[in-house]
């Protein structure tokens, strides 16, 4: 490929080839997905779209080589949703989606693709490409030149006439006058006027109502042009069309401000630069090899020519490098340590334009405290490159021993006592785009609570990577997945300690009154730390086989999960104190009968009195001392004892259970209460349990008993908003209809299907007695056998649950082991796997981590065990409800619902609902709950979900 002599022969025009780039990547991607579907190379990066792109560009390149006359270029790309045009009209593009989650990494590589070709890759912040596009054209026209612009984009006919066309590079097609007046009904040069009266509802561009493109034709054919239509439309015999013209004329003026490409965008490479170029031989096969692309590589060689094939056959072996490393140049825990405060405005662009430049950036926020609902945002911290970071303070006060500041209305404080950071409205205000543009991925560590955070200020923070996440899901249950545990892990750094920055116990400050240089180490650190975790942890997942469940249940879920924090719940606080005297009263009756029963007054809540009582004086057997050397008493010594008929026992464990009722949650609720909100916001962790099951906080929602009378009163609690109503949708059995399918037990499959209920089924299998007429209690003791079984019971746990003997539980287990020969099978199968690999898999690929499934201890050893049985039914379960959570506020949106979904506790969602629409979002919840393991997973038994509506949680469930 020489480069050509552009002489601008007016009797041999020379040809420039514009290529929209965004339009070809998306092209691209959904072209590979529906060919080859997800592309990744081996360190996980999905290329699928850049392998599309590269190929599309690789076979125009030989198309204008053959073109003698095609000399220049270039690949014009969109740098991000906001414009100028976005000023304009705030609602411009505001309803388009965000591109697939794993399209968004590819944007980046699609731009080195460009690159390594040696085409101009050019974009403009605050331009869309078509405009560059339109100032290209033009540029052109006014050198001579003919212009091809490969795009079949409606927005850029606008363009066509005269020495420019348009090239459809799917059907291989050229679009000139003719082909645009076949779509538009006129020229060119009245399609805009055309795309003002139409408006265009992909790119919010409102037009009139109820007038379309071909109405819109015939108007502009019979007045001429806008101007003259909207000037004469009280002359229009069309009741309908002249009452929609006459009321919306400035729409369609402001339209036309919109659909009108800029042909005069100041542009650094002008059209005369945009020369074809050879590719140099190092760059191309450099990103070739990186990503894996051979077959692309074979064509690439054949095409350049012997030159080419010399040039790559004297290049050193190149093997592909980690993902990442373009942007890390050096070992993660060896890297060039910068950070900075950011203390002007113009500072902070240059971060934002870096991070558009590269496509994602690290973020991480300070504040307050650790309510993320109830906390300030102090400052947020960015970094785009390793070793580099910075912090934007916004939040700071002067510590309460220089004035006794309060928190709120810190930014006028700050201003008062001459705190030097910007102003936090300034600094949302330049953010937010970035923070919110599609193509730029945020990455954070537990990134849900800085969405949280952000969302607050007005910032709905996507799409984003989770570190902690994706530690989680490739070593749950090895090791923990904060921050600092990660980076000592992985880095061998042990990040700054915040007790060092802020202090410990009635000395410690919030970081608000951290002075800034010292609150820039600690955050800047952070934002640093996370960044390089991500360039390490995410190439991994193909390694361990975790990206589908990362990138289709776990990073999904993050915005929902933060959406379910920030909606709340709201609580009957009249009905909550009431409670609490109850309990209160409950527990003075209860502390009474114990002193009576123990013969003395003696502090129940004390351990150390309480085994005095049973084991010194009362004499009871089983009484052993721990280190302290004080007997222990904690649920299992208590409940073997109430087992073999110790009344004092049975009185403390109700004492126990209303004290934490009251001080956990009756208590705790009312205080809990947001002041802002008038409503409670449970903190739910993303990666505390192994087995994929969500934990929460503040309250804990999970922890709420139901089993028990008092826990359920505790439900009637959480209520309604007025003209509302609670849905409580409930997984039936999931876990046994799990095990049915993953153990394969035909006979457990057919009482699901033929809908059965199963613990009758059992009883009537294990104990030979007919269904009908069945005594309740061996319907009971088939209930804890079938429940037991799945978390690997001992005969000597179901003896103490069912108040029989260990020799009669024994037998039961084992004349349920005949009934049900798969379930031992599926167990001792799951122990050897865990034996040998040191972990068992969900049905969706999650693997739980078991590091005591070899232990030399026996009792670890045999929890491990047990746990490896439940681990892979639990975690399934949990990886149903997730999918679930993930599809159903979009398919609460689609169907113009209103519903609200406030909590997941296990396998139950709770959703607050408009009174007027219960029975339809009950019904849209339960088939989107009970579909949510396909089309991943066909699971042979049917999934049942219960639904209950009630103005609050008791009476929903």
């Amino acid at each position: 490929m020489s480069e050509p002599d552009v002489t601008g022969d007016p009797d041999q025009k020379h040809r420039i080839y514009l290529v929209d780039g965004s339009g070809y990547i998306f092209r691209a991607y959904f072209a590979m997905i529906r060919g080859r579907g997800p592309i990744t190379r081996s360190d996980g990066t999905p290329t699928g779209a850049v392998l599309g792109f590269s190929n599309m560009l690789f076979k125009l390149i030989q198309d204008t080589q053959r073109d003698g006359r095609v000399s220049h270029l270039a690949v014009i790309f969109d740098t991000s949703r906001k414009t100028f045009r976005s000023e304009i009209f705030e609602e411009y593009k505001a309803n388009r989606d965000a591109p697939p989650e794993d399209l968004i990494p590819q944007f980046p590589l699609v731009r080195d693709a460009t690159r390594a070709f040696n085409v101009p890759a050019i974009e403009k912040q605050g331009f869309e490409a078509d405009d560059i596009i339109a100032t290209y054209a033009s540029q052109a026209t006014a050198a001579g030149m003919e212009t091809v612009i490969v795009s079949s984009d409606k927005d850029l006919m606008q363009l066509v006439g005269g020495d420019v066309t348009m090239l459809d590079p799917m059907k291989n097609k050229m679009i000139g006058v003719d082909e645009v007046h076949e779509k538009f009904g006129v020229g060119p040069d009245k399609v805009i006027d055309i795309q003002s009266l139409a408006g265009d509802s992909v790119d919010n561009v409102p037009g009139v109502p109820g007038i379309g493109v071909k109405t819109a034709a015939l108007l502009i054919n019979e007045f001429g042009d806008l101007d003259t239509l909207l000037d004469r439309a009280a002359e229009i015999p069309q009741k309908g069309r002249r009452e929609k013209l006459l009321e919306h004329a400035d729409m369609a003026r402001l339209s036309r401000q919109l659909v009108t490409l800029k042909q005069d965008v100041e542009l650094d490479i002008g059209v005369m630069d945009l020369t074809v170029q050879m590719p140099d031989a190092a760059d191309l096969m450099a990103f070739l090899n990186v990503n894996e692309f051979k077959q692309l590589t074979g064509r690439v060689k054949e095409f350049f020519g012997a030159d080419f094939r010399k040039d790559v056959a004297e290049l050193p072996d190149m093997p592909a490098p980690a993902a990442g490393a373009e942007t890390a140049e050096t070992p993660a825990a060896a890297v060039e340590i910068d950070y900075t405060t950011v203390l002007e405005m113009k500072d902070l662009q240059e971060w934002i334009d870096e991070a558009y430049r590269i496509g994602s950036v690290a973020v991480d926020t300070e504040t307050t405290g650790l309510n993320a609902m109830q906390a300030s945002l102090v400052g947020i911290s960015l970094s785009i490159h390793p070793g580099k970071a910075c912090y934007i303070p916004v939040g700071h006060v002067a510590p309460k021993a220089q004035g006794g500041f309060d928190f709120d209305g810190a930014e006028e404080q700050a201003e008062e006592t001459g705190l030097n950071q910007l102003p936090k409205a300034d600094v949302i205000a330049a953010l937010k785009p970035l923070l919110e543009d599609p193509v730029v991925l945020k990455i954070g560590q537990n990134i849900k609570y800085d969405q949280v955070i952000l969302g607050q200020e007005g910032i709905e923070v996507g799409p984003v990577d989770d570190t902690m996440l994706l530690s989680y899901c490739q070593e749950a249950g090895q090791h923990g997945h904060g921050m600092d545990e990660l980076s000592r892990l992985h880095f061998g750094i042990s990040p700054i300690p915040f007790k060092e920055v802020a202090g410990t116990g009635k000395s410690q400050i919030t970081f608000a009154e951290v002075p800034i240089d010292k609150a820039t180490e600690y955050a800047a650190e952070d934002a640093d730390i996370t960044l390089r975790l991500h360039q390490v942890l995410k190439p991994q997942l193909a390694k361990t086989k975790s990206a589908t469940l990362y990138e289709t249940i776990e990073r999904p879920l993050v915005p929902v999960i933060a959406r379910m924090e920030r909606e709340g719940v709201k609580v009957d606080a009249p009905f909550l104190s009431k409670l609490s005297e109850d309990f209160g009263a409950r527990m003075i009756e209860l502390v009474s009968e114990i002193h009576n029963l123990a013969g003395e007054e003696f502090n129940v809540g004390s351990p150390k009195q309480l085994g005095e009582i049973l084991f010194d004086k009362m004499g009871l057997s089983g009484g052993k001392k721990g280190k302290t050397g004080a007997y222990t008493t904690d649920v299992n010594v208590l409940e073997s004892l109430a087992a073999d008929g110790v009344e004092l026992a049975r009185k403390v464990l109700d004492w126990r259970q209303l004290a934490k009722l009251k001080s956990t949650y009756t208590d705790a609720l009312q205080a809990q209460v947001n002041a802002r909100t008038g409503r409670v916001h449970t903190s739910f962790s993303l990666a505390a349990a192994s087995t994929g099951r969500l934990a929460s906080s503040d309250p804990n929602v999970q922890n709420i008993p139901i089993r028990t009378e008092e826990g359920r009163k505790l439900r009637n609690a959480f209520i309604a908003e007025p003209g509302h109503k609670l849905i409580s949708a409930d997984y039936s059995q999931i876990e046994l209809r799990l095990l049915a399918h993953i153990a394969d037990i035909s006979s457990l499959k057919e009482a699901f299907a033929e809908g059965l209920d199963i613990h009758a089924k059992t009883a009537s299998q294990v104990f030979g007695v007919a269904m009908e007429g069945m005594d309740p209690m061996m319907r009971r003791s088939a209930k804890a056998i079938n429940f037991g079984i799945i978390y690997g019971i001992s005969a000597f746990g179901l003896a103490r649950q069912l108040d029989v003997s260990r020799t009669e539980a024994q037998g039961y287990i084992e004349s349920y082991f005949t009934q049900y020969p798969g379930i031992r099978k599926y167990m001792d199968e799951t122990k050897a796997f865990c034996h040998e690999t040191g972990y068992v898999e969900t049905i969706f690929g999650r693997r739980v981590h078991l590091p005591g499934i070899n232990d030399k201890n026996g009792a670890r050893r045999g929890f491990s065990e047990r746990a490896a049985i439940n681990a892979p039914i639990q975690g399934s379960a949990a990886d149903i409800i997730k999918r679930a959570m993930i599809r159903l506020p979009g398919a609460i949106a689609d169907a113009g619902l209103k519903a609200r979904m406030l909590l997941q506790v296990h396998d139950e969602l709770i959703f607050e609902v408009p009174d007027a629409e219960t029975a339809e979002t009950a019904a849209l919840v339960t088939s989107v709950m009970e579909k949510a393991a396909l089309p991943a997973i066909d699971v042979s038994v049917p999934l049942v979900v219960d639904a209950g509506i009630g103005d609050n949680w008791g009476e929903a469930h």
